[in-house]
């Protein structure tokens, strides 16, 4: 299946000079969802992850589809405000901006997914953030790298994605 098919260019979005690529169409083809359930874990030792931790908030649909699809536990990585304490929080730059994401304290082994790789700092934010709150992060993967943003590596190994550009 071209899974880039159904990948959407927005020219000058949120931003002048930012092409955004929208996943919406790809989320509303069954088939296509059912391909990246599988794509995003692809030579993922599955045993070794108990929670998928989503990035607010495209992130959040992402890791829902791989917690129900591989029987594991859901852990939303949210935006500052919206989780009731006691957290964890961590800021950090934006292509666009600046922004502060926040995790509740806990243990546990986690696979941290989001939709897009850019520059990587939401992602890095995140494991930070992951690993400050008490747990262990055992492997990252986004459904879309854009490659020629970034050279972001986990582990020692390029970031698992399902599509590149």
């Amino acid at each position: 299946m071209n899974l880039k098919a159904l990948i959407r260019d927005v020219p000058d979005f949120p931003s002048k000079g930012v092409l955004f690529r929208d996943i919406s169409p790809l989320l509303k083809n069954h088939a296509a969802m059912e391909v990246v359930a599988h794509k995003m874990v692809e030579g993922i030792d599955l045993t070794q992850v108990e929670y998928f931790a989503g990035i607010e908030s495209r992130g959040f649909i992402l890791a829902m589809l791989l917690a129900t699809t591989h029987k594991k536990g859901f852990m939303p990585i949210r935006k500052a405000g919206k989780l009731p304490p006691p957290v964890f929080q961590t800021s950090y730059d934006l292509e666009y901006g600046k922004a502060t994401i926040e995790l509740p304290p806990g243990t546990g082994r986690v696979m941290i997914v989001d939709d897009v790789l850019a520059t990587g700092g939401t992602l890095q934010a995140a494991i930070d953030l992951s690993k400050q709150a008490g747990y262990t992060v055992e492997n990252v993967a986004v459904l879309i790298n854009l490659t020629f943003l970034n050279q972001m590596k986990f582990k020692g190994t390029t970031v698992h994605s399902v599509i590149q550009y």
